[in-house]
């Protein structure tokens, strides 16, 4: 078969809900990679809680975090071909505000090396990979870089279009707003324009891919683009209708029934 570039999401897709790679997934993409095709992550976490994966499938190929907002090679650390988009850390901290509402458990500024929270609410077991002591407080006199991104984490889904209208009335056109998390939920607000396909855009273009050799895998609103960019978007069965209604395919089960091992092994015959 014709070498493929496959993107994988992380949450709700690879992981299952213990936030786990599983046996037959590892050993497909395993397989998949010793064949010669080119496996990436595409994900809305933060390096720091997604490099254990990157080390775990054993990959040396370019990683998109914050949901597109910075493309980078670890295992190359001279790699020039990537980017990294901010914003600034007045608009960070102006977002303190949200706290107000009850339902906002944890604010959370990421830049590429450090996290500043206001809360102490832990969204999954390895969001604090080092503990939660290891992270700043998010505030003025602290927060002295423009971060990445800023996670806005509740408990339920049920107020986050509330919350994700009020930071789009706010701070209009100057933002994006995307969805992940899989069952921890997660509003994350990224610059303007940012969105994972432009991370594997560029993927695609540096290993001389065509859209049409690009598989890519999601369950979200966060993967819209790249679902909708990939020339074979395929969405988990347990993913969301909006993101299912452009997809080129579904998977028969879902992430925490090895949905993405199977069908994988099916498409590639394995």
């Amino acid at each position: 078969m014709q070498r493929k570039l496959i993107a994988l999401d992380l949450d709700g897709t690879t992981l299952n809900d213990q936030s786990e790679i599983s046996n037959r997934t590892l050993q497909t993409i395993q397989r998949l990679r010793k064949d010669g095709h080119i496996v990436s992550i595409v994900t809305g976490r933060p390096y720091r809680n997604s490099y254990y994966y990157y080390k775990q499938l054993e990959l040396d190929t370019p990683i998109v975090n914050f949901n597109g907002a910075w493309l980078h090679n670890p295992s190359q650390k001279s790699w020039d071909h990537g980017y990294h988009k901010t914003l600034s850390k007045d608009l960070a901290l102006s977002m303190l505000s949200l706290k107000d509402n009850p339902e906002v458990q944890l604010i959370a500024a990421e830049s590429q090396t450090a996290i500043y929270i206001e809360g102490q609410y832990v969204p999954y077991p390895d969001f604090f990979p080092e503990g939660i002591h290891m992270s700043r407080q998010l505030r003025p006199e602290i927060l002295l870089e423009d971060p990445t991104s800023v996670g806005v984490f509740t408990t339920t889904r049920n107020f986050q279009p509330e919350i994700e209208q009020k930071i789009i009335d706010t701070y209009k056109n100057s933002v994006e707003v995307r969805m992940w998390g899989g069952n921890t939920p997660c509003l994350e607000v990224v610059a303007a324009g940012v969105q994972k396909a432009m991370g594997l855009e560029r993927i695609a273009r540096y290993y001389h891919f065509a859209r049409e050799d690009i598989l890519a895998f999601g369950d979200q609103e966060n993967d819209y683009e790249m679902i909708q960019y990939a020339g074979h978007g395929v969405v988990m069965s347990n993913g969301s209708e909006r993101l299912q209604s452009i997809s080129n395919d579904i998977t028969r089960h879902s992430n925490h029934e090895d949905g993405l091992a199977e069908y994988l092994e099916n498409y590639f015959k394995l």
